[in-house]
């Protein structure tokens, strides 16, 4: 099997014939390693009546394969002190690993039977069905997690992002084994995945390892439709007898590869990324409007989401909306101090390095880096991109995104209508 090869320091890239892309970060002072088998595919290639397949078939895996039972899969590693999972984005799905450096081979050798062998037997998809309609309506009872799907739908409309990432029971109910089939012959291509470890890790090994342990199908990867509108500047709201009003607003964002993502992130950190932040400081400490309230970057292959959240009572959400308002049109319009910069530039720094630390934080972060660009960027370079973003950046920024003629709004809770007539 004939591949391709690169190495940047403690970072190496593998492509092997087949395409599929194996990457690794040593990292010396460690003992255990994370691995992730990452796989192209999210809740945004789903069609209308296969939302929720992607999620549905991270969970079938773990429900049997050729080789093993659910029971034999719990504890493959666990019995070793180490642990499995898996999870779904609207992206990507991941199933991932970590374990002392001893037991790489387990690691690899369960993870090639999860990610090729998987069984799916048709009384495992019936059952595992009820399990997931239990976690759709577990997060229907949950308004900070409804709200955020909910404005994911106001936002998006149409398009596979506004979808839940775990669909809806009525289709997850009625999912027939040959859709999933289709679907995971479709997407667990070899092209599409990448194999990626951080820690106390030997990249020829792990590819001596994914080369016996590892087939996927070669045939070409399906890339998802661009993402469209529908709808631009709308409301939403939905009423429900919470005690609180949860809501969301938001605005196009910008997309990964963007040369704005830095500045796009250094805003987030300014408006309402910790406690620290202007938002948390202004609603929460001064006014004591809301217990919970930050802004956040939804980062996507092509496009992204400027969001911001708040949960409060329904009587002061008019206020706690003018604030969020006025502090978006401050920042827009007036460059942040020297201070404030020095500030987020030492929280950004900060995250960044405290979660370079960890290996299963470095794994995640190199995979997403392949599956984006299809690149590597250091730590030290991601480090001089921070240190460069100006306050003119910030400003420029604000402007480029905070547009709000393309915002949207999505409230959840008690709240009447005319009680918000100066919202959206």
């Amino acid at each position: 099997m004939g591949s391709s090869h690169f190495k940047n320091g403690a970072y190496q890239k593998t492509v092997l014939k087949n395409g599929l892309r194996v990457i690794t970060e040593k990292m010396p002072s460690v003992r255990s390693l994370s691995i992730g088998v990452w796989i192209d595919v999210g809740s945004r290639n789903e069609k209308a009546h296969e939302n929720g397949l992607s999620h549905f078939i991270e969970h079938m895996v773990f429900k049997g394969t050729k080789n093993r039972n659910v029971k034999q899969i719990a504890a493959s590693l666990e019995s070793l002190g180490g642990a499995l999972n898996g999870f779904t984005s609207r992206e990507h799905t991941c199933f991932v690993a970590r374990v002392l450096d001893d037991f790489l081979e387990a690691a690899v050798d369960v993870l090639a039977d999860l990610s090729c062998n998987a069984v799916f037997a048709p009384a495992n998809i019936r059952r595992e069905g009820m399990v997931i309609c239990e976690e759709i309506k577990e997060s229907l009872d949950n308004p900070t997690e409804r709200v955020h799907d909910l404005f994911s739908e106001t936002f998006w409309g149409n398009d596979p992002l506004g979808q839940p990432i775990m669909g809806n029971c009525e289709i997850i109910s009625n999912m027939s084994r040959h859709l999933m089939l289709d679907f995971y012959r479709r997407y667990y291509v070899s092209r599409a995945v990448v194999i990626a470890a951080c820690g106390a890790i030997s990249h020829q090994h792990l590819l001596k390892l994914v080369k016996e342990k590892f087939y996927f199908s070669e045939q070409p990867p399906l890339s998802e439709a661009p993402a469209r509108r529908s709808k631009e500047n709308q409301i939403h709201l939905v009423r429900d007898k919470n005690q609180q009003t949860h809501m969301c607003l938001g605005f196009p964002g910008i997309a990964y590869t963007d040369p704005w993502k830095i500045s796009a992130q250094a805003l987030n950190s300014y408006l309402g990324d910790g406690m620290s932040s202007v938002l948390f400081q202004k609603i929460r400490e001064e006014k004591g409007l809301a217990y919970s309230v930050y802004s956040y970057n939804d980062i996507y292959r092509d496009c992204g989401i400027f969001g911001i959240y708040l949960g409060t009572d329904d009587k002061k959400l008019e206020q706690a909306f003018d604030i969020i308002m006025k502090e978006l049109n401050r920042v827009r319009k007036k460059r942040i101090t020297s201070a404030e910069l020095a500030q987020v530039k030492a929280q950004m720094r900060g995250h960044l390095i405290l979660s370079h630390e960890s290996p299963t934080g470095r794994m995640n972060r190199i995979a997403r880096q392949e599956l984006m660009e299809g690149t590597y960027h250091s730590l030290k370079k991601i480090i001089h991109k921070i240190n460069q973003v100006t306050e003119k950046d910030i400003l420029e920024a604000a402007n480029l995104i905070l547009d709000e003629s393309k915002m949207a709004v999505t409230i959840l809770g008690p709240v009447k209508k005319e009680a918000i007539r100066n919202v959206g």
